[in-house]
């Protein structure tokens, strides 16, 4: 299973929310850029997102994903406010490998099918649920989609992933959603990333008997639970 180290972008900072709550957020690093740079090499890729972005509906902190894409190099994927095809392809041109688009895909699936026709293999499909349901707008509103139901829905689609989060365990540290994860998995043919609530060594191997294709991991690794090669080495 691979591990992705994520950053979170408020203000130009590195932080972490609870449970995608904007009133619950922990600064951890004032240079995500150097941040970037330490990880480097030793993973394939890095999860960025634009929070004022994602709940604004559009990207707004461009030049601090584009100082992140430089530090890091190859393999960025970058979301937040993906509403658009013009902000996709602004992704693109800041070298992002890879493209997060959750809420776009309720709003307009049509759209999302279309980039994702157009640009085979970099949209990755964000799932963000509470309790089964699809969450959406920076996670503020609910829907009553199922997440099985959105990712059967994009069945037929060249997608590079689907990225599924339970936001009631992001930020929690409290285990992540095994079973739900895995019936994601069980909906489609593309490669699952987990997200939400990794907390230990335990938690991403769990995900990876699972079967898991590959895990996003936060909060642990700024809490210093464990460092990001302890976490390679337990994902294997």
């Amino acid at each position: 299973m691979i591990v992705i180290p994520a950053i979170d972008l408020l203000g130009g900072k590195a932080v972490r929310l609870l449970q995608g709550r904007y009133d619950a957020v922990t600064v951890f690093d004032d240079s995500p850029p150097a941040r970037a740079r330490g990880w480097s090499g030793k993973v394939p890729w890095l999860h960025v997102v634009d929070l004022e972005g994602a709940r604004a509906g559009e990207p707004l902190q461009r030049e601090a994903v584009r100082n992140i894409v430089e530090a890091f190099g190859t393999g960025v994927q970058v979301g937040g406010g993906v509403r658009s095809r013009e902000s996709f392809v602004a992704y693109k041109d800041l070298g992002a490998s890879r493209v997060v688009l959750g809420s776009a895909a309720v709003s307009d699936g049509a759209m999302v099918r279309a980039i994702a026709s157009e640009y085979p293999g970099q949209v990755v499909l964000a799932v963000d649920a509470r309790d089964g349901l699809v969450a959406v707008d920076g996670w503020t509103r609910a829907t009553r989609i199922s997440a099985t139901e959105l990712v059967h829905s994009f069945r037929d689609v060249a997608l590079a992933g689907v990225l599924y989060t339970d936001v009631a365990r992001d930020g929690m540290r409290s285990g992540p959603n095994v079973e739900a994860t895995a019936e994601i998995a069980a909906c489609t043919r593309v490669p699952v990333i987990a997200s939400g609530g990794v907390g230990s060594l335990d938690d991403l191997r769990a995900l990876s008997a699972a079967g898991i294709t590959a895990c996003i991991v936060g909060r642990a690794l700024y809490e210093g639970v464990f460092t990001l090669d302890e976490a390679v080495a337990a994902a294997k």
